[in-house]
């Protein structure tokens, strides 16, 4: 882990009905994404409830992230989040102090 890294986490809230569709297309990215250059982590967490799911992410810089939305399979998925989402995903981007 490194302090000029970017650390994303993003909560992603489905509705109910597309949950079991969004999190399974969203864990499928994974390794794909892990393999882009700029990436250092990607992790995928469910929350015990069942009612949303969480991204940790590690990226070199904030290029190498808009690098990563650009990649057709990240636009694929985000074209349905605009079904699958009950609330746009709450998404907080920092950087490792101290």
């Amino acid at each position: 882990m490194s302090k000029q890294s970017l650390f994303v986490f993003a909560c992603i809230t489905p509705k109910p009905e597309h949950f079991e569709e969004a999190l399974s297309t969203v864990e499928s990215i994974v390794d794909q994404t892990l393999a882009e250059a700029g990436c250092k982590q990607f992790s995928v967490y469910q929350a015990l409830d069942h009612s949303r799911f969480h991204l940790f992410e590690e990226w070199v810089t904030q290029e190498a992230l808009d690098s990563h939305y650009e990649q057709p399979y990240i636009k694929a998925i985000f074209a349905k989040y605009e079904n699958w989402l009950s609330c746009p995903p709450e998404i907080m981007k920092m950087n490792a102090v101290g």
